[in-house]
């Protein structure tokens, strides 16, 4: 029997596409021909990176039973001194974010101000804004363009400017607007107009929008031109959940939309796949490595959203690795892609700095979606993956610095890798001087 880890498939011709439209979107960037309308606030040049309550936190509410993991200041404040304490802000996250289930059940009756929970946040926002900052560290906040947020509690709706003012009098420095119990048809128009009564406060704040995600999911077409225009970042698809099968659910859409979805990401305006699962309960460290290569690769938003207090070393590692982020924000901000699927090896490609004699340097990961018990070898011609500078590129593991490269890889080199089932091989490629 061949063993199609060795012997693949021919190139299939979408994938043929796929490596041309990269490249186009390359020469498009790399000579301001593309047509940019981005939001002009200044922020989020980069991919945001932070941690968010939601993905590990949910809406626990009950502090008397679950104290340590409940929607309370003392929660947010903890990861805050986790963030610091343990090498999260020295590699570059510095947001923290409330999620969901924070207020009061309903508005201050007198002044309709939104009210933080009183038992679970005493000292009330600003004054947890303010140890944020102490820190320095930054502060981001959750609500909802609707008439209730997800779970229930007062949505911005009929009290926009005033929500935006209390976000700005509370020093916040980020804010995600959510979109359940909302008409899809007035986001359009409801999410630009928050925006700008953000900017309005003169407080700096990251808009992250979620228009994208509710009107596809009902088979509207979002408008990608107006969310580079009046947001930071947005969520384009389903809710990533803490197992294997929902991370493949999200990063198979940014595969096989990258086409409709690519081009829009950029400094000051990024595709958001969502939080990182990394050092919770469904990831395996291999699949946990795989996550973290490809957000690099998508240029995705890396919002930490897990127990900082009680992760384990090896997820630890993973999180902070630095050769990794440093690829995720990469300053050319260019939306990498998957180039083709081969015996279940996935081949993701981001072009990056440095440039030298006009080459790009790229980033490459292979992603394994086999389950057959052993490592897959699978071998590829840089020429193949896009990499055509005649003189060669220096070869850097990125999840592996004791990894020694021998040699110069040219464009007709084969480069062989070994990927264990549901894990990756992540790798740098710069070119020669």
């Amino acid at each position: 029997m061949i063993d199609c880890c060795i012997f693949c498939q021919v190139y299939l011709l979408s994938m043929w596409c796929t490596t041309i439209y990269l490249s186009l979107t390359i020469i498009c960037l790399q000579y301001n021909a593309c047509n940019v309308n981005a939001l002009e606030n200044g922020l989020a040049l980069k991919p945001p990176m932070g941690w968010m309550s939601w993905q590990r936190y949910r809406c626990i509410i009950d502090c008397d039973t679950y104290p340590y993991e409940c929607i309370s200041e003392w929660l947010f404040k903890n990861a805050t001194d986790h963030i610091v304490a343990n090498g999260y802000k020295e590699a570059g996250y510095e947001y923290v974010i409330i999620d969901d289930c924070w207020m009061e059940m309903e508005r201050d009756p007198v002044t309709q101000e939104l009210v933080p929970d009183r038992k679970r946040f005493p000292s009330g926002m600003k004054a947890l804004a303010d140890y944020v900052h102490s820190k320095g560290l930054k502060f981001g906040i959750y609500e909802d363009y609707g008439t209730h947020t997800c779970m229930g509690y007062p949505g911005v709706i009929n009290h926009m400017e005033l929500d935006a003012q209390t976000f700005g009098k509370w020093d916040v420095d980020y804010v995600k607007l959510d979109g359940c119990y909302a008409d899809i048809m007035d986001m359009n128009k409801g999410y630009p107009e928050f925006g700008r009564l953000l900017n309005e406060t003169g407080r700096p704040m990251v808009y992250s929008c979620s228009w994208p995600v509710y009107q596809e999911e009902k088979g509207l077409m979002p408008n990608y031109e107006a969310l580079k225009k009046h947001c930071n970042l947005w969520r384009n698809w389903d809710d990533i959940q803490d197992s294997y099968e929902s991370l493949n659910k999200i990063t198979e859409y940014f595969a096989v939309n990258a086409s409709r979805i690519q081009p829009n990401a950029g400094p000051g305006h990024w595709n958001d796949p969502d939080m990182l699962l990394i050092g919770n309960y469904g990831l395996t460290v291999d699949q946990s490595k795989s996550q973290m290569a490809i957000w690099a690769i998508l240029a995705a938003p890396l919002l930490m959203s897990t127990d900082l207090k009680n992760i384990r070393p090896e997820f630890r590692e993973i999180l902070i690795n630095q050769n990794v982020i440093d690829v995720n924000q990469d300053a050319l901000g260019i939306q990498g892609s998957r180039l083709r699927v081969e015996c279940k090896i996935e081949t993701w490609v981001r072009p990056i700095n440095p440039i030298i004699n006009g080459a790009h340097s790229y980033a490459v990961a292979w992603a394994s979606k086999r389950d057959d018990g052993s490592p897959c070898v699978y071998s590829s011609k840089l020429k193949d993956l896009g990499l055509t500078y005649d003189k060669g590129y220096e070869v850097t593991d990125l999840f592996d610095e004791d990894h020694d490269f021998d040699h110069i890889f040219r464009t007709n080199t084969n480069i062989t890798v070994r990927v264990n089932p549901s894990g990756v091989q992540f790798y740098k490629f710069t070119p020669i001087q």
